[in-house]
């Protein structure tokens, strides 16, 4: 393991707490590894799921590897004064997308919340950082192109996509970086928080 990859403090991130949301892709396998490796230097993570997500990892899995419950219905109980989960993002430090899919980066560029969510990441304030994931065709198609850019210029950071060997049997463009790229990106932000 290089020295970038060296956990930080566990003091410096103790208290420090991150949203990840988790959309409908196959690179939601990749999350899991960000959750635990966020956990493990003592960084709270809170995980929400699309519908779609649960249907590539279960939820349990990420609730074992946080700790945590796991969001994944906009209107489950969960707190009888919030029953949309909003005031989740208020004590969140940075948001997470991984992986970011098309559909989801519609919804952030455009303001649109009719699920958990997206109607958790358009009350986001703090830092958010996009994973995007999905075939080399859509990640070149100028609708996502021009969600992308929206999301870019409303200070969203963007990470990858990268090229390589996609779920849909080809090599392209659209594959979600690393976890270790991602865990890096988010550190980098809780680190910088006085």
């Amino acid at each position: 393991m290089s020295d970038c990859h060296q956990p930080p403090s566990t003091n410096a991130l103790a208290g420090r707490e991150v949203l990840i949301a988790i959309c409908g892709g196959i690179a939601a396998y990749k999350t899991c590894s960000v959750v635990s490796d966020l956990v493990q230097r003592g960084v709270g993570v809170t995980v929400a799921m699309t519908e779609a997500a649960t249907q590539f990892v279960a939820p349990l899995t990420y609730q074992a590897l946080s700790g945590r419950k796991v969001f994944t219905q906009l209107w489950s109980p969960y707190d009888s004064a919030d029953i949309q989960h909003i005031h989740l993002t208020d004590r969140i430090d940075v948001a997470l997308v991984a992986p970011a899919t098309a559909n989801m980066i519609g919804k952030m560029a455009n303001g649109l919340a009719d699920d958990l969510v997206s109607t958790m990441l358009v009350s986001t304030t703090c830092p958010m950082l996009i994973a995007p994931a999905m075939n080399d065709h859509m990640w070149a198609n100028a609708a996502v192109q021009r969600n992308i850019n929206t999301l870019r210029e409303s200070g969203r950071e963007i990470i990858g996509p990268t090229e390589g060997w996609l779920a849909c049997r080809s090599v392209g463009m659209g594959r979600m970086v690393e976890p270790d790229v991602l865990v890096d990106a988010v550190l980098k932000h809780l680190v910088g928080i006085e």
